[in-house]
């Protein structure tokens, strides 16, 4: 926990000032100071978001002398489990949180506030492939402050080497796929021994097959497991796993154990996060040996929506203080503020704010491109579903991945958890 209370010291403010420059900018810089109260919840517990966090703080406080701000850092796990009780009693006035089906719960419950009025024009435009994730019941009940891109990476180098480009569709994908194992080269690397990365290719497999309203009814439970269209994404996998795509053996690799494959050459694609491009430079690739596409087109006429988790702040609807957690909320979602939390000294990751700028890094540039133009964003498997949906899910998906005519069993164990789930 840390507090900062009302006279902050010259030392303080000053470093904030200077890490934080760009704000001096924020649109509504000419508002009136504020004063009162303003209680800040956050899980941002590891030190450079908590740093980030801080300065971004000082900044606000800066402009606002009289406004007395209290901050309280929660560890990141305990935050999980406390959320909704300090939700229910002594809300604070903003809280960190997750877009999508993470932060549906807290709006059923009538915990999070509705903060529609923020998502003007000018916000929403600004802010627009994130909108959906923020939505629910026609409604936005939070805003978003970072986020970061996933999609396929692959080795550009071999890609050269055998004349291949970037494939744009499905039939594209598979000639690619096909044209690697010619060259005695695994198409893909993959490590599902921690079961979160098959969660990512149903992902995409299933926005590219049916679509994003589609994958967000699927993972909150609407739609059966069984339905033929989930069937349509699995027989899409199918085809993948007969064309012999993935590397052997993946259940024995979590995701770190899997870059090797990369790095060595003796395997050309991973689809990841962009958390992934550290550990493949450190080991010693080059920008010029690394490339980045979308995942392909697979059903013409579904629009282009990507996974990228997002983190976001709300104001919890028993807060004492909300107009000025509403300031601190168009604070945050501001162009300059934004550019400066997710640069490489920061967060190290992507704005929200489409009129915000990103650091001169290969990878940041093409995914801010990405997701400012995406048509919509999920926040990845285990975020959107349930937590005990997501675990048998994910469960299923590696069992799928190394035995396939388990199908029909592995969608009907899904269906009962599913039925189980909902009736609870």
């Amino acid at each position: 926990m840390f507090t900062l209370p009302t006279t902050m010291s010259n030392c303080l403010i000053a470093v904030a000032a200077s890490a934080v420059v760009a704000t001096s900018a924020f649109a509504d810089a000419h508002m009136e100071p504020l004063t009162g109260d303003l209680r800040i919840f956050l899980d941002t517990s590891n030190p450079a978001p908590r740093a980030t966090m801080e300065t971004m703080i000082a900044q606000f406080q800066e402009m606002h002398p009289d406004l007395n701000i209290e901050t309280n850092v929660i560890d990141r796990e305990a935050y999980k489990t406390q959320i909704r009780n300090f939700l229910t009693a002594n809300a604070p006035d903003v809280a960190n949180w997750y877009a999508g089906n993470r932060m549906l719960p807290f709006v059923e419950a009538g915990l999070f506030e509705d903060v529609s009025d923020l998502w003007d024009d000018e916000m929403s435009e600004a802010l627009a492939s994130t909108k959906p994730s923020m939505t629910i019941d026609g409604k936005q009940w939070g805003v978003p402050y970072t986020y970061y891109q996933w999609g396929v990476y692959y080795r550009q180098d071999i890609f050269e080497n055998l004349g291949l480009e970037e494939p744009a569709t499905w039939d594209e994908f598979l000639n690619v796929i096909n044209v690697l194992n010619d060259n005695e080269i695994d198409p893909v690397t993959i490590g599902t021994k921690f079961l979160w990365t098959a969660g990512g290719w149903f992902d995409y497999l299933n926005l590219r097959q049916n679509g994003y309203e589609f994958h967000m009814e699927l993972t909150n439970g609407e739609i059966a497991w069984t339905d033929q269209r989930v069937r349509d994404t699995f027989a899409r996998w199918g085809e993948l796993l007969e064309a012999d795509a993935f590397i052997d053996n993946h259940a024995a690799y979590s995701w770190q154990e899997a870059l090797p494959f990369m790095v060595n050459g003796d395997a050309a694609m991973y689809l990841m996060g962009n958390f992934a491009v550290a550990p493949l430079r450190e080991a010693g690739l080059s920008d010029d040996q690394l490339g980045f596409f979308q995942f392909p087109l697979i059903t013409e006429g579904v629009p282009m929506a990507e996974d990228a988790p997002t983190d976001t702040f709300h104001i919890p609807a028993q807060a004492q203080n909300k107009d000025n957690a509403r300031a601190f909320l168009r604070f945050v979602t501001s162009a300059d503020v934004q550019t400066e939390i997710n640069s490489g000294a920061n967060l190290g990751q992507l704005p929200v704010n489409a009129g915000s700028s990103v650091d001169d890094d290969k990878f940041l540039n093409e995914g801010f491109e990405l997701l400012s133009n995406a048509s919509a964003l999920a926040q990845f498997f285990d975020r959107d579903a349930p937590a005990e949906v997501a675990a048998a899910a994910m469960e299923g998906f590696q069992q799928f991945m190394v035995q396939p005519e388990e199908l029909d069993n592995i969608l009907d164990r899904l269906e009962r958890v599913r039925q189980r789930v909902n009736s609870n």
